[in-house]
């Protein structure tokens, strides 16, 4: 029987091959949440309930002149900040600023509204 013979290393080709370490990238929400810490308080009990209370208050209709969207589905309607809070607490829990909107009036129109006063 013939001798093994020990393999070459080939650590020196993998390394470089990887060219060095690529920066690390983050998803849009992960940059998000680390530019805008109050984020995290969407996923509380106290901002869902809030967010209930709301969409009750307005029986679950938009809110935005002229439209009128009503449903019961509350997954095509949003609790939306009438003037943005901006990480402001008092803004962001009171019920003053907060209405109705469905889903299209918030993601467009109000987006819209909201870029211009930038």
């Amino acid at each position: 029987m013939g001798k093994l013979r020990a393999l070459p290393s080939r650590l020196t080709a993998l390394w470089s091959g990887l060219g060095g370490l690529a920066p690390v990238e983050r998803t849009r929400d992960e940059d998000r949440a680390l530019h805008s810490p109050w984020r995290k308080l969407y996923k509380t009990a106290r901002w869902r309930a809030l967010r209930m209370s709301i969409l009750a208050r307005d029986l679950f209709t938009c809110q935005w002149p002229g439209c009128g969207f009503a449903s019961a589905d509350t997954s095509k309607l949003v609790a939306d900040h009438r003037e943005p809070h901006r990480g402001n607490k008092a803004l962001f829990w009171s019920p003053a600023n907060l209405w109705c909107l469905c889903a299209p009036c918030h993601n467009s129109r109000k987006q819209r509204q909201e870029h211009r006063r930038q």
